[in-house]
């Protein structure tokens, strides 16, 4: 809900700088001050903002005629409680229709990946082709693995990588997509995993680029196995 509430915190905020002047928004308004400068510059940022947050389409007479209503309050026909509830429906129904319809491409994307040549499928539906088969140690759930990796989405971009500086983590304590990943590839061995949404962050998503049923690939080199704390203190 981040676009929802930056889109009200700065109607909140526009609303305390409206000018008190009877003047319909829809007539042409002259910068002669510094007041009228702010005013003027306050609404491009608004308007900025609000297309950063999706809204593509809006009335901006009724937009001006309930920012004037509610500063000067004169009763306007819709109270803040109201207000609230039609823009927190209106981003979930857009929410909504976006994770639908990424989830729609991934799972097309996955289907037409699993029949490309070298490419294979496990029981969960996790995807991976060998780019590079290693001759070393396979690690267990509990093990800690040293990998290189890249991590992107099906349409190229990329969100995350080592960038050639090796990261260490417990083969259990990554998405699962990773952790099942892992436990097939041995020490030397590069693999590209094509993994489900629900292998990965599922209808949460992650951060800004990771949306909500997004399907990711990542190019996962494993440098080195070692035993966890649990496997050290039994030995």
């Amino acid at each position: 809900m981040k676009k929802l509430s930056v889109l009200v915190i700065v109607l909140m905020s526009f609303s305390s700088f409206i000018s008190c002047q009877n003047q319909s928004s829809a007539k042409k308004v002259e910068i002669k001050s510094a007041t009228d400068s702010l005013s003027y510059a306050i609404g491009v940022d608004l308007a900025s903002r609000i297309d950063k947050a999706g809204v593509t389409e809006f009335n901006a007479g009724a937009l001006a005629k309930g920012f004037q209503d509610a500063f000067k309050a004169e009763n306007p026909p819709m109270d803040n409680a109201t207000a609230n509830k039609i823009i927190q429906t209106f981003f979930k129904n857009m929410s909504d229709k976006e994770a639908q319809e990424n989830k729609e491409s991934c799972e097309k994307f996955l289907a037409e990946n699993a029949k490309k040549e070298g490419v294979k499928v496990t029981k969960s539906g996790l995807q991976y082709k060998v780019l590079k088969e290693g001759s070393g140690a396979t690690p267990k759930p509990t093990d800690i693995v040293e990998v290189n990796y890249k991590g992107s989405l099906i349409d190229g971009t990329v969100f995350d990588e080592s960038k050639d500086k090796p990261v260490s983590f417990p083969v259990n304590g990554v998405i699962p997509g990773w952790t099942e990943a892992l436990q097939l590839m041995k020490v030397g061995s590069k693999y590209r995993l094509f993994i489900p949404s629900d292998l990965a962050y599922g209808e949460r998503g992650a951060g800004s680029q990771i949306k909500p049923n997004s399907a990711l690939i990542f190019d996962v080199e494993l440098l080195s196995v070692k035993p966890g704390d649990k496997e050290k203190k039994k030995k």
